[in-house]
């Protein structure tokens, strides 16, 4: 691994539910020595991406990571463009919203919209969605390049629940599914007792490079409950795509097929 790729590695490790760590506790995590660690964190310190605590001398990301992230959003407004459709589905179906942004052949966690109700399902922003066993996964393998679909499925399934699909037939048979009647469901195949719909984002080359999920309890979605939503989900993701293209859905879809 390259100097950069262990730097970029180390910020990685930063989450919601971890975002302070101290040096020693990093150095295990990333399976580097300490003296290496020490360097990397000195270097993006420097720029910003990092900052340690006075007081704790634990580290925690810093503000230069906020600087790039506006100007990407400035340069392409998806938060933007998608806040205001995730909570007006959040308050629609008193139901979790979040939308997943497409990295590198995989799904990460940008925005979450939970409801105010106690009894809900929780996401994290920063979370990566396996590709095959979420609602957010299918629908991006949906409108996914052919060769991200190869891959994700070219290596074996993890299996998170007794009802996670981990064979590649399975997973695809869905993926047609979820192609025809334009948004994915998936029961319990991440985590027990949840079930989500979800729809994906196209951008200006017809694939997708998102999606807009709803995720609730299961004790919740009755067939119909599921239906409602996903027709929801999916006319949301249509004009977040037209949107943020300036261009129909149909004719981002149909860029694909031409």
């Amino acid at each position: 691994m390259s100097t950069v790729g262990k730097a970029i590695s180390l910020l990685d490790l930063f989450s919601i539910d971890t975002p302070e760590l101290g040096l020693t506790e990093i150095a295990r995590r990333a399976g580097f020595d300490k003296a290496t660690t020490r360097r990397l964190l000195v270097s993006l310190a420097r720029h910003g991406f990092v900052e340690q605590d006075g007081e704790t001398r634990h580290y925690r990301l810093g503000a230069g990571l906020t600087r790039l992230a506006r100007i990407r959003e400035a340069r392409f407004p998806l938060l933007q463009t998608a806040l205001p459709y995730l909570r007006e589905l959040a308050a629609a179906t008193s139901e979790t919203v979040h939308l997943a942004e497409a990295v590198n052949g995989s799904l990460l966690t940008v925005l979450v919209e939970h409801p105010a109700r106690a009894n809900r399902v929780n996401v994290n922003v920063g979370e990566y969605l396996p590709l095959h066993s979420t609602a957010s996964g299918l629908a991006y393998l949906a409108h996914a390049r052919p060769e991200v679909v190869k891959e994700a499925l070219g290596s074996p399934l993890a299996a998170y629940t007794s009802h996670t699909l981990t064979e590649p037939g399975a997973v695809l048979k869905e993926v047609e599914a979820t192609r025809g009647r334009g948004y994915s469901v998936m029961d319990q195949g991440f985590e027990d007792g949840v079930f989500s719909v979800a729809a994906a984002i196209l951008g200006s080359g017809g694939y997708a490079i998102g999606t807009l999920a709803v995720a609730a309890p299961v004790v919740r979605t009755s067939k119909a409950a599921a239906a409602e939503r996903g027709k929801a989900v999916a006319a949301a993701a249509r004009e977040i795509s037209e949107r943020l293209n300036g261009e129909g859905f149909n004719a981002l879809r149909g860029r694909v097929s031409a």
